[in-house]
C-alpha cells in the first residue's frame, strides 16, 4: 500500500526501536561511563531518569554507536551527557567492566541487558546547574567514599569507588 506510513528513520548509527529491542535481547552492548572528578577530588553522579538504572545515582555515560570510534564516542557523550566540548585526550582509561541488568531500555522485566563498559576519567570543575537534564533529573558531586557507601548509588557506580577505597 503506497499510503502506508513509514516509521521515521533513526539517526546514523541507531536502530529503529523494535530492531534495537531485538539486538539488546541477543547481544552485549558497548558503552562508556564518564567518571568526572572535580579539583577537590569529588565525582559527579546523576539521578537516572530512564531504565535500566532508573531512580539510582549513576555516573554519566552512554552507548557506543555503530561505526563510531572511541574518540568520537567520548566527544559525543561529553557533549550529550555533560554539555561539554572535551577532546578525547582529556579522558584517561579507567578500566573495562561488565554490567548486567534484568530489564532493558524500555523497562521490560525479563528482557536482560548486558553491557561491556569502558570507563574513562577526567578532571574538570563544572557547575551542576549547567548540566543537561535528559538522562538525569539532577546531579551532585561527592567524594569517592561517600558514593561507595551511598545506598542510593547504583551498585555498578559504587563499584568504581569501592575498588579505589583504602
Amino acid at each position: 500500500d503506497v499510503y502506508k506510513r513509514q516509521a521515521p528513520r533513526p539517526a546514523p548509527g541507531l536502530l529503529p526501536e523494535d530492531d534495537f529491542r531485538r539486538a539488546v535481547q541477543m547481544l552485549p552492548l558497548v558503552s562508556i561511563d564518564l567518571l568526572l572528578r572535580d579539583p577537590a577530588g569529588r565525582y559527579l553522579t546523576g539521578l537516572r531518569c530512564n531504565p535500566p538504572a532508573q531512580g539510582a545515582w549513576f555516573v554519566p555515560g552512554g552507548r557506543v554507536r555503530k561505526d563510531e570510534t572511541l574518540a568520537q564516542a567520548l566527544r559525543r557523550l561529553a557533549r550529550e551527557e555533560l554539555g561539554l566540548t572535551l577532546p578525547p585526550q582529556a579522558w584517561r582509561p579507567r578500566g573495562v567492566y561488565e554490567h548486567f541488568y534484568g530489564t532493558n531500555f524500555a523497562g521490560e522485566n525479563g528482557r536482560s541487558t548486558h553491557y561491556i563498559v569502558l570507563a574513562y576519567e577526567a578532571q574538570l570543575a563544572l557547575d551542576t546547574a549547567s548540566l543537561p537534564l535528559g538522562q538525569h533529573r539532577r546531579y551532585r558531586w561527592q567524594p569517592p567514599a561517600a558514593i561507595a557507601a551511598d545506598p542510593g548509588a547504583h551498585p555498578y557506580t559504587q563499584a568504581y569507588f569501592k575498588e579505589s577505597a583504602p
